[in-house]
């Protein structure tokens, strides 16, 4: 394709409530405006992008990026970098469980990981995270997706009523992947409050915006009460009607929008590879 062309671009819905395959575009190449729109339009549409058999070095994950805003910064205090993260270059985040003299040269490197927002516990979440397959294991490690738009609409309207125009605390101990388990944790953690239920800045529409991993109480609300209430929501987010499983090729690209979507990972083989590399896309306005 030349610079600057139009593509054939092809939206290809992968659930009812979630996801969507992007065909006919190679992320390489240097995108028109209006094919950029196209995507940007799909995306804040589906929720989640899918892009299979994209070859990339680093430099093209830095410009995808860019398609759908300004690249955000690292999410974890640069001293607790593994060692991996001196070959990438700036705001490349490494995902993998690959060891080198014992030491892992990724973050968050082996086992499940219960859904969360990224960011959700930083103060100007981020919009929206990248994530390239570089290398993949023989199974496992597929990645979950639910819609925070699906399980606000059709959530319990006496649990929706309890929780409306409140705020909850969201709290992340970096390299946690299972609520309350810290044993692969560094010694940094971050944590703000934001609405329970979101409205997206774009869209209008509320998304349901607390997690099983992050989110720890309700404000204002007893510790009984909070519970109750969160876990109803949990459960009924993570529904199997409002999520799309992505099972993973090596060369996939995926993007998803953090502010009304959660995400989750299976387990995976500990013994056998896996490489991601991932940016996100910097938050432009406070939930709130």
């Amino acid at each position: 394709m030349d610079a600057g062309t139009r593509t054939n671009l092809k939206v290809v819905p992968l659930t009812k409530h979630i996801g969507a395959e992007i065909c006919g575009i190679d992320l390489r190449d240097t995108l028109d405006a209006a094919t950029i729109r196209d995507i940007h339009k799909a995306w804040l549409d589906h929720l989640v992008l899918v892009f299979r058999g994209q070859r990339f070095l680093q430099e093209d994950l830095i410009r995808a990026t860019g398609y759908f805003g300004e690249i955000g910064p690292l999410s974890r205090p640069q001293k607790y970098f593994p060692k991996g993260y001196a070959k990438l270059l700036p705001n490349i985040m490494l995902i993998s469980n690959i060891r080198e003299n014992g030491e892992t040269i990724g973050a968050l490197p082996d086992g499940e990981m219960h859904f969360h927002h990224d960011m959700i516990h930083g103060e100007l979440p981020h919009n929206g995270t990248l994530l390239y397959s570089a290398e993949i294991p023989s199974h496992g490690g597929d990645t979950l997706f639910a819609s925070g738009y699906a399980a606000y609409d059709t959530l319990d309207p006496t649990v929706r009523q309890r929780l409306e125009d409140r705020k909850a605390l969201n709290h992340y101990n970096y390299g946690a992947t299972i609520r309350g388990d810290t044993s692969n944790a560094v010694e940094a953690f971050g944590e703000a409050v934001h609405p329970v239920f979101r409205t997206h800045d774009e869209t209008g529409r509320k998304a349901v915006y607390v997690d099983r991993l992050m989110t720890m109480k309700v404000i204002d609300m007893p510790q009984a009460e909070s519970d109750e209430l969160l876990n109803a929501v949990f459960d009924h987010s993570e529904r199997e009607e409002f999520v799309y499983r992505h099972v993973w090729r090596v060369g996939d690209l995926l993007v998803w929008d953090n502010r009304c979507s959660a995400h989750a990972r299976d387990d995976f083989p500990s013994d056998q590879r896996r490489l991601m590399w991932r940016t996100t896309v910097k938050g432009t306005v406070r939930p709130y």
